[in-house]
């Protein structure tokens, strides 16, 4: 089953062509856009600066992944008008143009390179689209979604409504194999074993957006049992490396200047000792707006801040941030009786809170999944998995619904 994949939930614009068949997966074609550089100016993503950027780019990133894929997908039309000069798509007919015309209306300039793609690439061999229909950013989801609505109507594809946090759930299940492993060398394209999932399992998913611990009782079946009562961590890493002076994405810099001080003074009491929010709360929830503001507090009182003062405020940042999300992760271990701990989102690339939290299920002796750095971070190939897996459990194609930036698992 070839599956296509599109994200456009936040700042990453991520399209993806997949080919699952029952526990193995290549990647057909991957290209992932990062508007990063575009939202540093603003110490923040600008929801409708990402909307935009979105628009502008995801028929260059499929018009690149359907020629990266090229070599496995075979058209299923003669596309040619007989002199030898492709034509637009013989099964999208006037009134078929006007459908896709609709769907696009308030976006005048994707619809036009949307247009120039159909008429010069030949329909692939693609069973489905998935796309993020939310939680995220609702001007962004709704680009990416009209965006696959169009193409599921030109090219009459059924189209899967996927769940963003699902996905992050789902890629962590991904295991690379290598070279020798993989089913053909024809080339040279990732292979990925779709590891089963043991239940019960516990998702810890960590994101600029999310901090949620959740039970998973069965394929698909999610409860949330923790939540944040007010900043996500990835929120809360990014406001801390704006109050020290550093740029946006602060994650994996506070990470960095932590393993600095770390490694040069591995066991120095912390001068500026912050709260471990919740820490003793007998629930399973989150609180990080309130370390940020003893943050705020602690750098208030320093006279000057150098980066010796920002390496030692980084380090005790996430030590109390590693031990919150052990204490709570543990807690729901001990409570749930879970035989797999599943960690996804973008923080999840963080390598000292990957170690600590798979020593955890070496002490309890369950199985750690963790997706790759590169794919922790919001993507297609995520989202592509999650279509799949939810096409093998009865989903139905849906080509009427809306955006959701609340969307809950």
């Amino acid at each position: 089953m070839i599956i296509l994949g599109i994200e456009t939930s936040c700042d990453e614009t991520g399209v993806c062509l997949i080919e699952a068949k029952n526990n193995k997966l290549e990647v057909l074609g991957n290209q992932l856009y990062s508007q990063v550089a575009k939202h540093q100016e603003f110490g923040g993503v600008m929801p409708m600066l990402a909307k935009r950027e979105h628009a502008k780019n995801l028929v260059p990133l499929l018009r690149k992944c359907l020629e990266e894929a090229e070599h496995n997908l075979t058209p299923t039309l003669p596309l040619t008008n007989g002199r030898g000069k492709k034509n637009f798509l013989p099964s999208l007919d006037k009134e078929g143009l006007r459908e896709v015309e609709n769907i696009l209306i308030r976006e005048p300039e994707l619809l036009t390179e949307l247009k120039k793609l159909l008429e010069t690439v030949e329909k692939p061999a693609i069973d489905a689209i998935a796309v993020t229909s939310g939680p995220g950013l609702e001007p962004a989801l709704w680009v990416g979604i009209t965006f696959a609505q169009a193409l599921s109507t030109a090219w009459d594809i059924p189209l899967i409504p996927t769940n963003h946090m699902e996905g992050h759930i789902l890629v962590a299940s991904l295991e690379k194999l290598k070279n020798e492993e993989s089913p053909s060398k024809a080339k040279e394209t990732p292979h990925f074993l779709i590891q089963k999932i043991k239940y019960p399992a516990l998702a810890l998913l960590i994101s600029g957006g999310h901090t949620q611990l959740v039970l998973i009782k069965n394929n698909l079946d999610y409860k949330i049992i923790g939540n944040t009562c007010d900043d996500a961590l990835g929120e809360a890493y990014d406001k801390v490396a704006r109050l020290l002076g550093l740029p946006y994405p602060g994650g994996k810099i506070i990470s960095e200047l932590a393993k600095k001080e770390k490694l040069e003074f591995p066991n120095k009491k912390p001068p500026y000792p912050l709260p471990r929010p919740m820490l003793h709360s007998k629930d399973l929830n989150f609180s990080f707006s309130g370390l940020k503001t003893a943050v705020l507090y602690t750098l208030k009182k320093i006279s000057s801040i150098d980066d010796k003062v920002k390496q030692e405020i980084a380090l005790e940042f996430e030590n109390s941030v590693l031990d919150v999300l052990t204490k709570k992760t543990e807690q729901a271990i001990e409570e749930f009786n879970p035989q797999t701990l599943i960690i996804g989102g973008g923080v999840s690339a963080n390598p000292q809170i990957r170690a600590n939290l798979e020593k955890i299920c070496q002490k309890y002796q369950i199985k750690f999944l963790v997706p790759e750095v590169s794919a922790s971070t919001d993507n297609a190939l995520m989202i592509a998995l999650a279509g799949y897996v939810n096409i093998l459990a009865g989903k139905k194609s849906v080509i009427d619904f809306r955006a959701n930036g609340n969307l809950s698992l």
